[in-house]
């Protein structure tokens, strides 16, 4: 695809989600998955000379995938793809309907996000 296809997907993305460029799951900007790995923005490891990454530049690599119904990164994708790896997928959304149902029951009065 070239450059053009790339931007058109990018704006699509943008528009489902609301304008936001952030991971649809974490929350997190580009910037801020890049610096997860272990990135600057422009791609140069932030720590080369100690890990031994002289040669090492992010580059093409995507770290934010805008082709689903909202922007997911790539820790987000790593983790699902652990969890599908680990017959897991049942739990996850268990574990989602609890988040969703049963909130007052997850978090001790007081103490759940929206306290």
């Amino acid at each position: 695809m070239g450059v053009e296809g790339e931007f058109q997907e990018y704006f699509e993305a943008l528009d489902r989600s609301g304008g936001k460029d952030r991971c649809y799951i974490c929350r997190r900007t580009p910037a801020e998955v890049k610096t997860f790995f272990g990135f600057d923005e422009d791609g140069i490891p932030t720590d080369a000379e100690a890990f031994g990454l002289e040669d090492v530049v992010l580059g093409e690599a995507d770290i934010m995938t805008y082709r689903a119904d909202r922007p997911v990164c790539s820790v987000c994708q790593l983790n699902i793809e652990a969890i599908v790896a680990l017959d897991e997928s049942e739990v996850l959304l268990k574990v989602l309907r609890q988040m969703r149902d049963e909130r007052d029951r997850l978090w001790p009065e007081g103490h759940g996000p929206h306290s």
